[in-house]
């Protein structure tokens, strides 16, 4: 096991572990365990990481089962935020934007989560196979659910 090969992988892709945190923890400290505890599992897989998928696609599939999993073993309280934390990667051009940006994150905290992984996954432009691979479904299964998905949000975000 190559350790720094390993350190600069996750140092390249962290934005990706980042924003499960974000989606899947509301404190900063339970961010941060989330967080090392993904880091945890990545490097625990490493040794069995063959290059068959991209390094994004196999840190997803990781990131989003560990997330999941944690989530459902722990049970915390969940509380969401009237606004969401401001993005370091993607600043805000204007009010009606960072507005529109923080109705669009509070309806996607409200949905469950392998709606809240698809859309996640979706919204990083990830293709159809691509999200398939990472939630084990098929292509096919991809484009229903997300079109299911997508319909629920417009109703979250016109009530």
């Amino acid at each position: 096991m190559d350790e720094t090969v390993f350190l600069q992988l996750v140092t390249a892709n962290q934005g990706i572990i980042h924003k499960i945190c974000r989606l899947y923890r509301n404190g900063t400290t339970d961010r941060e365990d989330l967080f090392q505890e993904i880091v945890f599992q990545l490097w625990k897989a490493f040794p069995a990481f063959k290059g068959n998928a991209r390094v994004s696609t196999w840190m997803y599939r990781i990131a989003l089962n560990t997330a999941i999993a944690s989530f459902r073993k722990k049970k915390p309280d969940i509380t969401y935020p009237d606004a969401l934390p401001d993005l370091h990667e993607e600043p805000r051009v204007n009010e009606e934007q960072a507005l529109r940006q923080d109705q669009l994150f509070n309806a996607i905290a409200r949905l469950d989560d392998s709606e809240k992984a698809l859309i996640t996954l979706y919204l990083e432009e990830l293709t159809y196979h691509e999200i398939a691979e990472i939630m084990g479904i098929s292509e096919n299964n991809v484009g229903v659910k997300l079109n299911r998905v997508k319909n629920k949000i417009r109703k979250l975000l016109t009530t």
